[in-house]
């Protein structure tokens, strides 16, 4: 694998599991120096620099990035993956529970980019990729919570790309389906027929089966990588 990525140093949130773990091992593949930020970051799988942040307390995640980059000197590329799931129909979930996921899905987002943006203006090849999801265009049946914070992801990645570009940041997001992630797993268990779930769930992406963690990080990493290219400088989906 080349180390187009050489020399460059990645944050990513939500690092410890899942399309997270995927992706920071697969920045690293490519020769970046990595940094999991993760609510458990002694879960993760001990190859990179683990830090403790809650993405939706602003002090956490200054903290979290500041030590990332008292560490290495600079900071180019930011993975903002942390986030939560969400079931039920709009008469399901309180107001609480919709400021909560709003709170980490969408401002957790916004916490990190914004305690990154300083660092990120001094690298020569920066880039933010948003983790969101299909939800965010295809109405999924008692997702509507969920669907509407990824939906709030996809509309931010798009001013934040417009907003950003003319400074050397690339911002754009991934917009997977289901994903076979530990969340997920727990999902499954939580059914009377975990094994007829999955089924149904497979059944209903449009290639039959779950999206690996790891074909996810592929799409991350492309849009994290400063090799030569045709570029989207929107989010790519």
């Amino acid at each position: 694998m080349s180390k187009e990525m050489e020399g460059l140093v990645a944050i990513v949130t939500g690092g410890a599991s899942g399309i997270g773990a995927a992706t920071a091992d697969r920045l690293a593949d490519l020769g970046a120096r990595v940094a999991v930020l993760d609510l458990v970051p002694e879960s993760a799988n001990g190859r990179h620099f683990s830090l403790r942040c809650d993405v939706s307390d602003d002090a956490s995640v200054k903290s979290a990035v500041e030590s990332v980059v008292q560490r290495y000197g600079r900071l180019d590329v930011v993975v903002n993956n942390a986030g939560i799931g969400a079931q039920g129909t709009v008469e399901d979930n309180d107001d609480d529970e919709w400021h909560r996921v709003f709170d980490i899905n969408v401002v957790g987002m916004v916490r990190v980019s914004r305690a990154a943006l300083p660092h990120l203006r001094k690298s020569p090849t920066a880039a933010i990729v948003n983790t969101c999801s299909i939800a965010a265009t295809a109405g999924l049946p008692a997702r509507v919570l969920y669907g509407a914070s990824k939906g709030a992801v996809l509309s931010m990645t798009m001013a934040m790309a417009a907003d950003h570009l003319r400074e050397g940041i690339r911002v754009n997001c991934v917009n997977p389906g289901t994903a076979d992630t530990p969340w997920v797993g727990r999902l499954l268990e939580k059914a009377e027929d975990p094994g007829a779930e999955r089924s149904a769930l497979e059944a209903r992406q449009p290639h039959g089966r779950l999206v690996q963690p790891n074909e996810v990080a592929a799409a991350v990493a492309y849009l994290a990588s400063p090799r030569p290219g045709p570029r989207r400088e929107r989010p790519w989906r």
